[in-house]
């Protein structure tokens, strides 16, 4: 579109330094991208105000929130945690990524090392994968056996619900991409110097091994359909809106008082 289809209001948007700044970051310039990006910014704001909110109220009320992040690699899970929390108070808030486990912590129950990590009163806890990995990345690659993984199956369910009778507050959220998407993100991974850290070997598997991944996430997905704690589905093809649907979810799910004062 020629710039004189603009609206008075997109105009406006962009004459503001968050616009300009908008427009100017990425080449070639794209007035519409950047009118995107404003609105991104101005909601994931709005967004953070109440996510201030929901961690007040928290503390306020002594609430345990357990976040639950899943997806294929490079879903942009990272991303949406970042800004989940970027604007809240660190004190309150730990991201558990855990690494693969050690061999003591093999011999231990399947949920312990998890377990340990659960928020205390007050506190929201995020896990960038958590224990279903056991459903997933851990089949796939053959990380666990096949009667270690019908284990887990049986048993996750009431694990959960366990957790919310307990009165923490779960939310679960899986990221999807397609597989031409995670191919690309793959390839700016590969050159850029600064991100090359995040590929793994398990990560470099992860295209040939597509099916197998889709095959193992439905069986995860009906399983907990079935009597369990459902996963919310985030569409993350597009980056920005999908840390903005991340963010509603939570927001949706955990009935916070929206009226106290931050």
């Amino acid at each position: 579109m020629e710039h004189h289809s603009l609206t008075p209001s997109q105009i406006a948007k962009l004459n503001t330094k968050k616009g300009l700044v908008a427009l100017m970051s990425k080449r070639p310039y794209n007035v519409f991208r950047a009118l995107r990006y404003y609105d991104y910014e101005r909601n994931l704001k709005k967004l953070q105000i109440e996510l201030v909110r929901l961690q007040t109220w928290a503390l306020k009320e002594g609430e345990r929130i357990l976040i639950v992040f899943e997806g294929r690699d490079a879903a942009g899970k990272g991303g949406a945690i970042r800004r989940l929390t970027e604007r809240i108070n660190p004190r309150h808030v730990r991201i558990v990524a855990l690494p693969k486990p050690t061999e003591e912590e093999r011999s231990q129950w399947y949920f312990q090392r998890y377990v340990q990590h659960f928020p205390t009163a007050g506190e929201m806890v995020i896990f960038d994968r958590s224990w279903y990995n056991r459903a997933v990345v851990e089949p796939v690659n053959g990380f666990c056996t096949q009667a270690e993984y019908e284990s887990f199956m049986n048993h996750v369910n009431e694990f959960e619900q366990m957790i919310v009778e307990s009165g923490i507050r779960l939310v679960k959220i899986y990221m999807s991409i397609s597989k031409t998407e995670q191919a690309e993100r793959f390839e700016e991974l590969r050159n850029d110097p600064l991100k090359q850290w995040k590929m793994t070997p398990v990560d470099e598997k992860a295209q040939e091994l597509w099916d197998q991944y889709t095959s193992y996430k439905n069986k995860m997905f009906a399983n907990a359909n079935n009597g369990g704690i459902p996963f919310n589905i985030i569409k993350a093809n597009r980056k920005t809106q999908a840390r903005i649907s991340v963010i509603k979810h939570i927001l949706k799910s955990i009935p916070y008082d929206k009226n106290l004062e931050v």
